[in-house]
């Protein structure tokens, strides 16, 4: 029983030695034409550029800043999924390209989820408190989604 222990241990040691040799390529484009990104194409005033960047932009752009455990397996497949699914459901970097009607699904989307707390996720916060959105903040940036939602309604 002792030996099989043993060699069960050893072998998960060897497996998680393995996988550490797997690291998918980076999400980072340090290359990236900001021209369509979401903070130069909303104008946004400094605060709410701070926070979004702060709370969203790892997931949800071309460049996620990785602290030194997300290079470690499991971990990196973790946090590549979400990057993954973050990016292909909105890519702040790239909401200049989108139709009208695309950003202003993507803004109403924003508002909702930021105001029921689904964003950022909280697998997020639990490492990066700094992403947390505190009520103020919260009721900040949906007064100034509603804002650009409004403003450009009025500009057709």
């Amino acid at each position: 029983m002792k030996n099989s222990l043993k060699k069960v241990g050893i072998l998960l040691f060897l497996v998680v030695v393995a996988i550490q040799f797997y690291q998918p390529a980076l999400n980072q484009n340090p290359d990236q034409d900001y021209t369509n990104d979401f903070i130069i194409t909303t104008n946004a005033p400094s605060n709410i550029s701070k926070l979004i960047k702060t709370s969203c932009y790892d997931c949800h752009s071309n460049n996620t800043d990785y602290l030194w455990y997300d290079y470690l397996q499991p971990v990196r497949m973790f946090v590549e999924k979400h990057i993954t699914d973050g990016k292909k459901e909105l890519n702040f970097n790239e909401f200049g390209s989108y139709s009208n009607r695309k950003q202003q699904s993507k803004l109403e989307a924003i508002g909702k989820q930021i105001k029921s707390d689904e964003m950022p996720l909280t697998s997020y916060t639990l490492l990066h408190r700094d992403a947390i959105i505190n009520e103020v903040q919260k009721q900040e940036l949906i007064t100034w989604i509603n804002s650009i939602k409004q403003n450009s309604l009025s500009e057709k």
